[in-house]
């Protein structure tokens, strides 16, 4: 029997709703094998989230995107180092760190995605190998570029019952299908974005703590049907979004809760729609992400499917922090030249392996 080597790797994700740096330390083989050891979050302040959200959409390099990339990259930097003496982690232990940065820009169709953070400032500072920049290789290639992690929900499933699907509900929702030798993965829809934009501006607060507030209002059928005629919903997967695809500008109008009410439920309408998309009905949904905190939106969730809905922590995963270990995980495929994305999960035409590596103390970096 060949045994494979174990990789000490950590993962850093920053998501689409920008609250702050998730940090996990797992070892892998960059297969099946896979402990996670440790975890924790960082949350941006307030400011530095204005910061970052200024930028989002921009496509082009300029002095608010400099000042966001610092931003992004310094607190990595302070994180990283805190994440390690919080644990008692010594350096020399971790083969790879995975670096997600920051995404304000995906735009598959013109095969260009866009996330800020520093790779080689990181591997500088950490004095470890950092892979970054994990989409570009695929999008270059045709693919969507995202979601990004499916692999890594397949390798967590590996030995539970196939025809389930692991719902992703962040910024946007995406889904992984796992059917028996089958893999399917796409962005749904809005997922906790649209929702927490729209509260922090009536409100001040940074999101529906629990979907009270949505839990009260009325959700407006007549904006529903509008948005849910958008083209995306019947496009055939694999697909993927950008954080602000949608003009939901006319949500405006309605009332603190109304509106409220009407956002979650898009959200909800545009999962519904893409369980139907997949090859055959799963017999459980496992939500991980924020919106598995939200208990009016996983209400709604269970109401419209006739198959248990729970959160990942149900099978013994780690949701607040699964995305950071995901990076970690693809971190050491890439150093192992194996795919980070196959044709069910992006849409690219072969599996492909990705990633740029950038050693410390050096400028040059090392496309993989």
């Amino acid at each position: 029997m060949i045994h494979k080597k174990i990789h000490s790797a950590i993962g850093l994700m920053s998501g689409t709703s920008f609250d702050g740096v998730d940090i996990a330390w797992i070892k892998t083989d960059g297969e099946a094998s896979v402990t996670p050891l440790a975890a924790g979050s960082y949350p941006y302040s307030p400011e530095d989230r204005g910061v970052i959200r200024a930028v989002l959409g921009q496509s082009e390099r300029g002095s608010e995107t400099d000042a966001a990339e610092k931003i992004v990259t310094e607190r990595h930097i302070a994180y990283l180092d805190k994440f390690l003496s919080d644990n008692n982690i010594d350096p020399r232990t971790v083969d790879v760190i995975g670096f997600h940065g920051q995404t304000i820009f995906h735009d598959p169709g013109a095969k260009f995605t866009w996330q800020i953070g520093d790779a080689q400032a990181l591997a500088d500072a950490c004095g470890l190998p950092v892979v970054g920049q994990m989409r570009v290789a695929d999008v270059q290639a045709g693919g969507q570029g995202a979601p990004l992690l499916p692999l890594y929900h397949r390798a967590l499933a590996h030995e539970l019952d196939k025809l389930l699907a692991i719902l992703n509900i962040g910024g946007v929702s995406n889904i992984t299908w796992i059917g028996e030798g089958e893999i399917l993965a796409f962005d749904c829809g809005p997922g906790n974005a649209l929702l927490d934009d729209f509260v922090s501006r009536r409100t001040g607060f940074s999101y529906d703590r629990d979907g009270l507030l949505a839990s009260a209002g009325r959700a407006d059928e007549a904006l529903l049907f509008h948005w849910m005629a958008h083209p995306y919903f019947v496009q055939k997967p694999p697909k993927s979004l950008d954080r602000d695809a949608w003009d939901v500008k006319a949500v405006e109008k309605l009332a603190d809760a109304h509106g409220a009410a009407t956002l979650l439920e898009f959200t909800v309408r545009s999962i519904e729609k893409g369980i139907s998309l997949c090859p055959k009905p799963p017999r459980a949904v496992y939500v991980t992400g924020g919106g598995r905190h939200n208990g009016f939106l996983m209400k709604r969730l269970q109401a419209l499917f006739q198959v248990p809905v729970a959160p990942v922590e149900a099978l013994g995963w780690q949701g607040d922090v699964l995305e950071a270990q995901g990076f970690a995980y693809l971190a050491v495929r890439s150093l192992l030249g194996l795919p980070l994305t196959e044709p069910g999960t992006t849409g690219v035409p072969k599996p492909l392996t990705g990633g740029v590596l950038y050693h410390p103390q050096s400028s040059a970096r090392q496309a993989l």
